[in-house]
């Protein structure tokens, strides 16, 4: 099997897509191309490329060589994987048959950081934190930020029905003798129908769900049309968790935010669910392609991920504790406390 690239219409040279300029800019002799130019030299998909295809028959081995039409080389790409690198000229490599074997993307909100906005936002998380280790700030773990194009569900929803608070109001006073609390206990019942604007739901096994989400909001006024061309410089997935099993996900977290909005509206100091009788409906499902930034930092035989939202530079991650770090901060702040200590017994204030 072949992999489709992007060539530089001017030249011939690799093109990939620039988020800084929102075009196609040529790294060789500098020319720069709009969608509808790229699309004018047969170098982005048409519409009918773009239009949604699902082949439930298709069998899809766990992995398939395709060869790079720059160099020629082989590049092997696992199942889910639809843009990759040669690792021999960094061409990018579009595996259009992985994108037009199943549904193919209805939307998209193109990388609008680069790579060195990863890397200072990966920099400057890790540059004041004295108990992080040394190893994990290494340059070569930062080297390894890289851009991915994410699927995820985005779902549309109707909610609508009514939920039950426990509610009370506690107030105290006293007297010369006695102190006295009074505690009301109220039923209230709120009413609410609320519409949801794409609920997203992380359509990729391989992503931690709860890191996927931290990463909102994304800003849907960048979405535009799917184009295979925005994916040129990038790496991207293709969804292995269906719309109808990342449903329940997006559903569960619609539920939740339309019971705590009509908990808001309990004018009482302190309230809990008594009954929920919300009802939920889907109108419209889409599937959208959103960027991120990973990366992937193995220590003490663990895997940390930090991700950043390719749009608007959100960064999230979790931070290990260094065993060295923290002995040798503990020492320095026993020592420092000892000497304050030592200070001021010397001086006779203790």
């Amino acid at each position: 099997m072949e992999a489709l690239d992007h060539k530089c219409p001017s030249c011939g040279a690799k093109i990939i897509f620039h988020p800084k300029e929102q075009k196609w800019v040529c790294e060789y002799c500098g020319s720069q191309f709009t969608l509808e130019e790229m699309q004018k030299y047969q170098n982005a998909s048409s519409e009918d490329v773009n239009q949604k295809t699902v082949q439930k028959d298709v069998k899809v081995e766990e992995a398939d060589v395709y060869r790079c039409k720059s160099c020629g080389a082989e590049i092997v790409a696992d199942a889910n994987t639809t843009a990759t690198f040669c690792v021999y000229c960094g061409n990018t490599a579009i595996l259009k048959e992985r994108i037009q074997n199943s549904r193919v993307p209805d939307l998209i909100i193109p990388f609008q950081k680069v790579k060195n906005d990863a890397v200072g936002a990966f920099e400057k998380v890790v540059k004041h934190k004295p108990l992080v280790p040394k190893l994990f700030k290494r340059k070569e773990n930062i080297d390894k930020i890289t851009g991915i194009y994410i699927p995820f569900w985005a779902y549309d929803f109707e909610v609508d029905g009514d939920v039950e608070f426990n509610a009370t109001d506690t107030r105290s006073w006293s007297d010369m003798n006695y102190q006295y609390t009074k505690t009301d206990t109220f039923l209230t019942k709120c009413q609410g129908k609320m519409s949801y604007d794409k609920v997203l739901a992380d359509g990729s096994s391989r992503f931690p769900d709860d890191l996927m989400d931290s990463l909102e909001p994304f800003q849907y006024k960048d979405l535009v049309t799917y184009n295979h061309a925005f994916l040129s410089g990038f790496l991207a997935e293709k969804y292995d968790v269906d719309d109808t099993v990342a449903i329940d996900r997006a559903k569960s977290r619609t539920i939740n935010t339309s019971v705590s909005l009509l908990q808001e509206r309990v004018r009482h100091q302190t309230s809990s669910v008594a009954k929920n009788d919300l009802f939920i409906q889907k109108s419209d499902c889409n599937y959208i392609m959103l960027p991120v930034f990973m990366v992937n930092i193995k220590y003490r035989d663990k895997t940390y991920t930090f991700a950043m939202n390719g749009q608007t530079g959100k960064i999230v991650g979790d931070l290990p504790l260094g065993r060295k770090e923290v002995i040798l901060w503990s020492v320095g702040i026993f020592l420092l406390c000892l000497a304050v200590m030592i200070l001021l017994f010397i001086g006779g204030v203790i």
